[in-house]
């Protein structure tokens, strides 16, 4: 039986570049998605749009008298469109390649399921008026997804500069503990937003019952744990002549650098709008670093014949 990508593809092929800028354009707007809720978050918009799919029973949109709460809400839900569009894109892209490409197409697949439940979950935090759990639920979705567009365009990349990666076990195994550690940093820091003072709505919105100076402190400390492991990682790596897992272990550093101040500066400074919009971009870039970091250290181990001729 013919698919219709089958029967594109037996049609049309499109060039790797094409591909390249599909699976970007897709981890862009993976970010903004995360951005986006932020915007909603910061501004007190979460209840903007008081339903959901519709903004109200009777208006898909929202109306003028509803305000720019219900404006901000709606332009983050329509960026789902645009996500929509863009993960459309790299399928579209992948399956009609001239050289099958079956991982990236999976993955590419990957993010259009996540793309639903990220969906679905957003619907049911704004039923139960923005509990801080489902909030956090919510942005644990949009980082699933955000981790598949992630290895969607690490693939892409290797595909572009016929690239064959290569590790070590050491590196594996410490790559591992790696995206451990920034999960779990990501997880907590849910929690430090779950307690703080940004409700996501001005309305009377319940909060986590942590004590937020002391979650922030253990979220601190995590975040030193990673950037600890990350440098191990970058000895290794240097001392086992892993230039790959070296690279990128670079990147890692200098984009955590530039989060921590952020965040240090947040932090002391009462959690300023904007500042809490750019320590949400930089958790983005952050683990992006850490997926492709851990990407780059299960690579396979270089055989023994390619080693011998080394």
């Amino acid at each position: 039986m013919v698919t219709p990508f089958g029967w594109l593809a037996s049609r049309i092929t499109l060039q790797r570049r094409s591909l390249r800028a599909a699976s970007l354009t897709a981890m862009i707007a993976a970010i903004l998605i995360i951005v986006g809720g932020g915007v909603v978050r910061v501004t007190g918009s979460g209840l903007g749009c008081p339903d959901w799919p519709a903004c109200t029973q009777g208006s898909l949109a929202p109306t003028a008298q509803m305000g720019i709460h219900a404006t901000i809400e709606f332009a983050n839900r329509l960026l789902t469109t645009v996500l929509c569009a863009a993960v459309g894109w790299v399928i579209i892209a992948a399956r009609l390649q001239r050289e099958p490409v079956p991982g990236i197409t999976r993955w590419a697949w990957v993010q259009f399921w996540l793309v639903v439940l990220n969906a679905v979950i957003g619907g049911v935090t704004v039923w139960v008026k923005l509990n801080p759990f489902m909030v956090a639920a919510h942005f644990l979705a949009a980082t699933l997804l955000l981790t598949a567009a992630a290895i969607t365009w690490d693939k892409t990349q290797n595909l572009m500069v016929n690239e064959q990666p290569t590790s070590t076990e050491k590196l594996k195994s410490l790559g591992t503990i790696m995206l451990a550690l920034n999960a779990v940093l990501v997880i907590v820091g849910t929690a430090v937003t779950g307690s703080g003072p940004h409700a996501g709505d001005s309305a009377d919105v319940p909060r986590m019952g942590f004590d937020w100076q002391s979650i922030t402190v253990i979220h601190a400390v995590i975040a030193v744990l990673a950037l600890v492991v990350v440098m191990v990682i970058w000895r290794t790596a240097e001392a086992q002549q892993v230039p790959g897992v070296v690279r990128k272990a670079k990147m890692y550093v200098l984009v955590f650098a530039g989060q921590g101040l952020i965040g240090i500066i947040q932090a002391l400074t009462h959690l300023p709008e904007l500042l809490v919009v750019c320590h949400l971009v930089g958790s983005a870039l952050v683990w992006i670093g850490a997926v492709r970091l851990m990407l780059a250290s299960h690579a396979p181990q270089p055989s023994v014949t390619a080693t011998a001729h080394s």
